[in-house]
């Protein structure tokens, strides 16, 4: 298995306070999609960073050895329409709550 730290940024700092109609519905859609990936245990953890520099989201995820990080962020409905895009960065080990 693999360990990956994603970081979703968003297309602009003032995403939280500028977000349009369209992009909540896709943020919705964000969210289901993360949280269908915790449910199969692909995803850890995931959730919203509040940064003074400006938000972004993180996700530990822990994928098979021959699964692509790219590819399956690739899938994000967001980032499917255009809406942001990630940073991926391989962790070393994964360590959790039992």
């Amino acid at each position: 298995m693999k360990a990956y730290l994603t970081k979703w940024i968003p297309p602009r700092a003032d995403f939280l306070q500028t977000i349009t109609d369209d992009e909540k519905a896709l943020f919705k859609q964000h969210g289901d999609w993360q949280t269908k990936l915790r449910e199969t245990r692909q995803i850890v953890a995931h959730g919203p960073v509040v940064d003074p520099a400006g938000p972004y989201g993180v996700a530990l995820w822990e994928i098979e050895d021959d699964a692509d990080i790219a590819a399956l962020t690739a899938e994000d409905p967001i980032v499917k329409a255009g809406v942001g895009h990630y940073e991926h960065y391989s962790m070393m080990q994964m360590r959790s709550r039992g």
